[in-house]
């Protein structure tokens, strides 16, 4: 499994940067991601895919030690569609 630290590993020996350089790089996109879709913004990367925030409606649950039912309040989710080249590349 690859990781934060796996992703700056690669930016730096792609762009030939130093490795503190490249782990800002990839925190920067991790942080314009995230403030795009906090901002009801959906983000576009062609050749990976759509980065998007959904609503997920109120329901009911139930609390698993208690059985007891509780109201799960509405939220926003992160959801990301692959694009046809990413689904093409990983076949």
């Amino acid at each position: 499994m690859a990781n934060k630290m796996n992703l700056a590993d690669r930016v730096h020996s792609t762009i030939d940067c130093t490795k503190a350089d490249a782990e800002r790089a990839v925190e920067a996109i991790i942080g314009a991601i995230t403030e795009y879709l906090k901002n009801g913004e959906e983000v576009s990367v062609a050749g990976l895919g759509i980065f998007e925030a959904k609503m997920r409606a109120g329901r009911t649950g139930r609390n698993p030690r208690t059985g007891e039912t509780i109201q799960i309040a509405a939220m926003k989710v992160p959801k990301f569609r692959a694009s046809k080249t990413l689904k093409d590349a990983v076949k």
